[in-house]
């Protein structure tokens, strides 16, 4: 890779919990192993990966707007913030790279409120459903398509 991505993973409210937090739904894998499976992708890669993780909507803002021109791609989590944050929506429209939301459970077969994003149709592509592995599908799909930049322009 000629020119590394840089990503930027954003994990919203109460995603410091994965691991006991209704394990049947988000599996067992604490925020901490996604992380560290993620790097592993990232560094084989050459990539570069900026991870955070907040409860408040505020501070993910802030992390929002200092991305811009300091990411290529963010990766996002917003949580319980994807359903209800015009916030997070406008903040995201405002960024001008590459967006991808993710989420650990299917949530269109989840209950009905959350059935609905705010941020997907601001996001370039959805990864849900696949556990942990939807924030790797994410990153391996983001260095995939930095490699056919480089190849085809």
């Amino acid at each position: 890779m000629t020119t590394a991505p840089r990503i930027l993973v954003i994990n919203g409210p109460n995603l410091n919990m994965l691991g006991t937090r209704e394990p049947e739904v988000y599996g067992y894998d604490t925020l901490d192993d996604i992380e560290t499976r993620c790097r592993a992708v990232t560094d084989d890669a050459g990539a570069v990966l900026d991870w955070m993780q907040s409860n408040s909507e505020a501070v993910i803002l802030d992390t929002i707007h200092q991305a811009v021109g300091n990411a290529d791609w963010i990766v996002i989590n917003a949580a319980a913030l994807t359903h209800t944050s015009v916030a997070v929506r406008d903040a995201l429209a405002m960024f001008n790279g590459g967006k991808i939301e993710v989420h650990l459970s299917n949530t269109h077969t989840r209950e009905a409120f959350r059935q609905t994003s705010m941020i997907s149709p601001v996001a370039n592509g959805v990864v849900m459903g696949f556990g942990a592995m939807s924030y790797i599908m994410a990153i391996r799909g983001i260095l995939e398509m930095a490699r056919e930049t480089e190849t085809h322009g």
